[in-house]
């Protein structure tokens, strides 16, 4: 782990005295140096050893936070309507990710992509149904590997997949997850309209007059802070998962977060972009099911205020519970010792595109926020606008903390990136999502894969037949002059070269687009 403390005070040598041996065992390699070489001892370390060298026994914990469906709607990213101080105040000691990409855009393939480090096709988890042991019963998880390797695993919140099977994984954690399924309708809803109400989805947005721990979230993070108080006492290193459920649906915050915020901007766009397949537009379902959102999936302008509105809400809510886990670790002087991960699932659509929710291969569904911090290296917070991916994840967190790097992962350390934000790195992030012939929704891989690349200029898209591997379908955004990505190029004649180079480089695969000594 990296602990860039090399000044130490001198002391004056003490005669026929001699030293006392060590009573801590170094974690990753001890370089011993004469006298003579104190003086080029620092300069060695850091350019020969880098960040996983440590001069103490300490090893670094790790904070896990995982926000559902947060794209990056944050003031740290740009976006000049998200109220989020407490994350922004995280990035100014972090390393931020301005071009993160999930591998599928909906929960549990995105999820488990970055805790096992494997893309879809290798785990065979396309849906939400599925559990990544029925086709990798072997998989290391990244706390598993963790836990391997000495620390207290513990998950609190939705960290896999929120519901049935695949929302369990035993062999990750050294405790018992808590608040890892909740379906109860009285930690997701408030008011007394909604909890008279049935099923799992009643309204699709609540404002109430509750404390923060009305809601699961708030639940979530009063635990989490208790784990924190228990962990200060212990010596053994911990990885503490936190999973937060907002800004998923529906939209539920304590008021004054809606208070905040008086007018939010309408969508960009609301239409389907020109010459889009039906195939890369078609609806997910997730919002109509809503009772307050017709089945057509229509909606008024207030209607679309009102969601956009409360989504932020959201996002403010959890940036304050977010917020309360920092401050706790300051308070516990956990800090200093403390990797923080913070990251959404996938993206989000507020109606821009005419789309809803996520479960596409567009832009604002498949890019992320993903923020890292590490004591001692990204302590002047930087950014970098390299291309990564959530398969990256698993290998960066291991080198960070000097673990054996896991076998068989299909992502890279992001640890030369952090080093060097500037440096050449990935030619492309590979994303895909499936669709079925008909209807909302898929079963395993569906009956078309639409594959996608996002290179630093373009978003190309290949929708194949699962069964022949014809292509059915492409798409070609061109984010220089369509940063929206509302117009589809790939019929155009001139476009025909681009195309081309393009289809090569999603045939290469993940692996022909990484960068060179990484």
């Amino acid at each position: 782990c990296y602990q860039d403390r090399f000044q130490r005070p001198r002391q004056k040598p003490v005669a026929n005295v001699r030293p006392k041996p060590p009573t801590h065992r170094p974690r990753a390699c001890q370089v011993i140096f004469s006298s003579s070489m104190r003086f080029f001892a620092p300069l060695f370390i850091l350019t020969f050893l880098g960040p996983i060298f440590s001069l103490t026994a300490k090893p670094l914990n790790v904070l896990f936070i995982s926000i559902d469906d947060l794209r990056p709607a944050l003031g740290c990213y740009g976006d000049k309507t998200a109220l989020t101080p407490n994350i922004d105040q995280l990035a100014k000691r972090s390393i931020l990710f301005n071009r993160a990409y999930c591998q599928q855009a909906v929960c549990c393939p995105s999820r488990l992509s970055l805790l096992t480090g494997l893309r879809p096709d290798t785990i065979k988890v396309w849906d939400l149904a599925t559990h990544f042991r029925e086709a990798k019963p072997q998989a290391i998880t990244l706390p598993q590997h963790f836990k391997n390797h000495g620390y207290h695993t513990r998950s609190i919140g939705k960290i896999f997949h929120g519901g049935g099977k695949p929302s369990k994984d035993p062999p990750s954690w050294s405790a018992p997850p808590l608040h890892d399924f909740v379906r109860e309708p009285t930690v997701r809803y408030a008011t007394q309209k909604n909890l008279k109400g049935k099923g799992l989805k009643r309204a699709s947005t609540e404002s109430a007059q509750v404390p923060d721990n009305r809601y699961i979230d708030g639940m979530v993070c009063e635990d989490a802070l208790k784990a924190l108080d228990q962990y200060a006492t212990k010596q053994k290193p911990f990885f503490l998962a936190v999973g937060f459920r907002k800004p998923h649906l529906p939209f539920n915050a304590p008021k004054k977060y809606w208070d905040l915020y008086k007018k939010i901007p309408a969508p960009a766009s609301q239409k389907y972009p020109k010459g889009a397949p039906e195939l890369a537009v078609r609806s997910w379902g997730e919002l109509e099911g809503y009772t307050d959102i017709p089945k057509n999936g229509q909606l008024t302008g207030t209607q679309v205020q009102k969601l956009r509105h409360g989504y932020y809400a959201c996002v403010s809510y959890v940036d304050a519970l977010t917020g309360r886990l920092l401050k706790k670790l300051d308070q516990l002087k956990l800090t200093e010792n403390t990797v923080v991960l913070l990251w959404g699932d996938h993206g989000f659509h507020l109606g821009e595109q005419g789309l809803w929710t996520k479960a596409n291969n567009y832009e604002l569904s498949t890019r992320v926020p993903l923020i890292l911090s590490i004591p001692s290296l990204t302590t002047q917070g930087t950014q970098t606008d390299a291309l990564v991916e959530f398969v990256d994840v698993y290998p960066t967190l291991a080198k960070i903390c000097g673990l054996k790097e896991p076998d068989g992962v299909e992502g890279i350390s992001l640890m030369p990136l952090i080093k060097n934000p500037k440096r050449p790195w990935k030619k492309a992030a590979f994303s895909q999502y499936p669709r079925s012939t008909s209807g909302n929704r898929h079963r395993k891989q569906g009956d078309f894969m639409g594959y996608a690349i996002r290179t630093d200029r373009y978003r190309y898209v290949e929708w194949r037949n699962v069964k022949t591997q014809s292509v059915q379908a492409r798409e070609l955004y061109d984010h220089q002059v369509d940063p929206h990505e509302m117009k589809n190029l790939a019929e155009l004649a001139n476009q025909s070269a681009k195309l081309k180079e393009l289809q090569l480089l999603l045939k290469g695969g993940w692996q022909k687009a990484l960068p060179a000594n990484h």
